[in-house]
């Protein structure tokens, strides 16, 4: 068996992987091959300097036996998310030898965090993660879908954000975490920046502000992958009340602008302050709860100088990260 980088050649074999799969899967994978060109420009590069996603498959006796694809968190390189990852049915050990082959590759250029987010329904997958490749269940997200999006005019003041906000961005992010979840989801404020190379995302994004008198008091964003389902995130500071319904009905109206039919979906952050209250705001609006996503986590410790022979000193995760 051997594993090895995606390459153009390999989309005839590709074919035959992912023929199971959704068309819009299909085209996903298809555009991601179509972009080998620079796939081939970003493998050289060294972490910090990676632009686009990176896709790698096993292989044996010339047929492709499965495929995963890694992508570095924007504005922080050496937390790496695994986003994609397909096997031939009941082929758990070749998910493992690819999951162990990016932890290592990518592990020995400087990444120190990997993360994935999996259904929680996938108990085998989940199974594989954590017992098979040593990543622990840190937290989760849940995704409610509005029925039927009607939007409406907010007089919620808010602007778009900028990447000179990033730093205050950050700070009311962790703030509203819950201590237990921040040594693994605390973030940078360049995690909260819009790259230069933006254009060869996978997905796009925009990001809005709420405050008052210079003071930070709400963050909110929305992404999508594909122009048709939208996922609408939502910080604000536990210390003021809020009307989520004007929030999301500033996003429903962006979205509204630009696209006539679309799916929003609203993330609920189990792991913040608000979640319990806004979980209650959900449910009043009867929204549905369509799926909940489980974070895992593999994070690398690694020794630093010790200055006596009688301790030793490890960094865990992010915090031995200078380089942003």
């Amino acid at each position: 068996m051997q594993i090895r980088r995606l390459t153009y050649l390999d989309s005839h074999k590709i074919k035959k992987l992912i023929s199971y799969l959704c068309n819009d899967e299909n085209d996903k994978l298809a555009k991601s091959i179509m972009e080998e060109p620079f796939g081939f420009i970003n493998a050289m590069l060294p972490l910090p300097l990676k632009f686009k996603s990176e896709s790698y498959i096993l292989i044996n006796q010339n047929e492709i036996l499965g495929l995963i694809t890694t992508a570095r968190t924007p504005g922080n390189p050496y937390k790496i998310n695994i986003t994609r990852l397909i096997f031939k049915e009941n082929l758990y050990e070749v998910a493992k030898q690819l999951v162990e082959f990016v932890i290592q590759k990518l592990g020995g250029k400087g990444a120190t965090s990997f993360t994935v987010t999996i259904d929680e329904c996938h108990d085998e997958l989940f199974n594989l993660f954590i017992n098979g490749c040593g990543f622990r269940q840190c937290a989760s997200e849940i995704l409610w879908k509005i029925d039927k999006p009607i939007p409406q005019k907010s007089n919620l003041k808010w602007r778009y954000a900028q990447n000179s906000d990033s730093k205050n961005i950050s700070e009311l992010y962790n703030s509203e975490l819950i201590n237990i979840y921040k040594p693994s989801l605390e973030r940078h404020e360049k995690e909260f920046q819009e790259s230069f190379f933006c254009g060869f995302n996978d997905y796009y994004k925009i990001r809005y502000i709420i405050e008052e008198n210079a003071k930070l008091l709400g963050y909110f964003s929305i992404t999508t992958t594909d122009n048709l389902n939208y996922i609408f995130d939502i910080t604000t500071n536990s210390g003021y009340n809020f009307e989520y319904d004007d929030i999301i009905n500033v996003m429903l109206c962006e979205v509204a602008r630009k696209k006539r039919a679309f799916y929003p979906l609203i993330k609920q952050k189990t792991y913040t302050k608000n979640a319990e209250n806004f979980e209650k705001y959900l449910k009043s609006k009867n929204y549905t709860p369509i799926q909940t996503q489980q974070i895992l986590v593999k994070d690398f410790y690694k020794p630093i100088k010790q200055e006596s022979s009688n301790w030793n000193v490890f960094i865990l995760g992010e915090n031995q990260i200078t380089t942003n």
